[in-house]
């Protein structure tokens, strides 16, 4: 019974680190460490630009970030950056990149020029396919 116990112990930290990592890998709120992650990975950008009260972005967290196939790709291709555009970086970076709504998911290169741009929620396959066309573009 002990050794039960304990083994419970030492693997129940293992889960729940695993269920967190489940999905989309983002980093917050971090666009210049993102750029430089991304010029040394050599990987573009994807922006998850979002508002706190945004009912399709909450859909996208629940939803499309989280489908395995959407988050293999991202994580292997992509410096994945959520960026909250009320507080930090993120008025300034709105105001920048010309949001005019949420959620927006933009795809960057590591200097910071705009790839792709698609505004609204998604479904999974969709974002394969916007990601996919970004990298086309990376390629020509």
């Amino acid at each position: 019974m002990g050794g039960l116990f304990m083994l419970l112990l030492t693997t129940a930290p293992l889960l729940s680190r695993a269920q967190s990592t489940k999905g989309i890998v983002f980093m917050e709120d971090a666009w210049t460490a993102a750029l430089k992650k991304a010029a040394q990975q050599k990987k573009y950008v994807f922006v998850d630009a979002y508002a706190t009260w945004c009912g399709p972005c909450k859909m996208l967290k629940k939803t499309t970030f989280v489908d395995k196939t959407a988050a293999a790709f991202y994580n292997k291709n992509f410096v994945n950056l959520a960026m909250d555009m009320e507080k930090g970086q993120g008025p300034a970076l709105a105001a920048q990149w010309a949001l005019e709504a949420y959620p927006t998911l933009l795809i960057f290169d590591s200097k910071g020029k705009l790839v792709l741009k698609s505004v609204g929620f998604i479904q999974a396959p969709d974002l394969i396919k916007f990601g996919k066309q970004a990298l086309a573009a990376k390629k020509s």
